[in-house]
């Protein structure tokens, strides 16, 4: 689970949001959904991560859906 955590820690922190042992496996689900792959398919929802933020753009746009998908 949640392999790929370690690689987008910075866009967590830009979207205001803290992984913690609590709230891990919620952000892990929040992250399959925006990016559209089955829960637990952890090398397909990064793929699909790095994906959706190969320029500064669409960065952006994924943090925004991260602070959406957390009513932030």
């Amino acid at each position: 689970m949640s392999c790929y955590f370690r690689h987008m820690q910075s866009m967590l922190e830009e979207a205001g949001i803290t992984v913690t042992k609590d709230n891990k496996k919620e952000i892990d689900r929040k992250i399959h959904e925006i990016v559209g792959v089955s829960y637990k398919n952890c090398p397909e929802t990064w793929k699909a991560i790095k994906s959706d933020t190969a320029d500064a753009e669409q960065r952006a746009a994924f943090v925004a859906k991260l602070k959406e998908a957390f009513n932030i």
